[in-house]
């Protein structure tokens, strides 16, 4: 198994931290992993993007030109990404931010109202465990109990308290994928 990942968007909506707990996740699961995050000198608001790749196999190099999962939260992002998807990859997107839909019928595309549901949780910090969630529901690369514990491991521990509906968001992300 190996699973090639970008995840990008705007600095803010958790892009980095998404990558950081799915990478820890893929660790707490025995995994070999790359984390290798880009993002401008703005951070908060300027693009931001990171790569994951998990795999049960050493992996050769963290640089990839295409992927087998994109997860794109804004236009750009997908203006950037939806041609680097590999054929009978999944691109999964949040339909709020984007103006121009999708337009590639050789991958499997995976609408999900993440900010809607971030809404309807009261938090709009649940933002990107929801859309990781999705991204769990389509690719099961990990289990969700090691996302708990990377989640665990990457949230500092003042925090701690909000691990119970950070675990809401990612059941709420999975329900949300048809």
């Amino acid at each position: 198994m190996k699973e090639e990942i970008v995840i990008a968007g705007f600095g803010g909506q958790g892009v980095l931290s998404m990558g950081k707990i799915l990478a820890y996740a893929g660790l707490m699961d025995n995994l070999e992993v790359t984390w290798m995050p880009s993002y401008g000198p703005e951070q908060r608001g300027g693009t931001a993007n990171v790569t994951v790749i998990l795999s049960d196999a050493p992996i050769s190099s963290p640089v990839l030109d295409s992927y087998d999962t994109a997860v794109v939260l804004n236009q750009q992002s997908l203006d950037k990404f939806e041609g680097k998807v590999k054929a009978g990859g999944t691109l999964i997107y949040d339909p709020s931010g984007i103006h121009h839909l999708p337009t590639r019928t050789d991958i499997r595309v995976v609408p999900v109202d993440a900010m809607d549901a971030a809404i309807e949780l009261k938090n709009s910090k649940t933002y990107n465990m929801i859309l990781l969630g999705a991204l769990l529901k389509c690719r099961p690369v990990v289990e969700i109990d090691a996302v708990l514990r990377g989640l665990k491991k990457t949230l500092p521990e003042r925090h701690h308290h909000l691990l119970p509906l950070n675990e809401q968001a990612l059941k709420k992300g999975m329900t949300l994928v048809g």
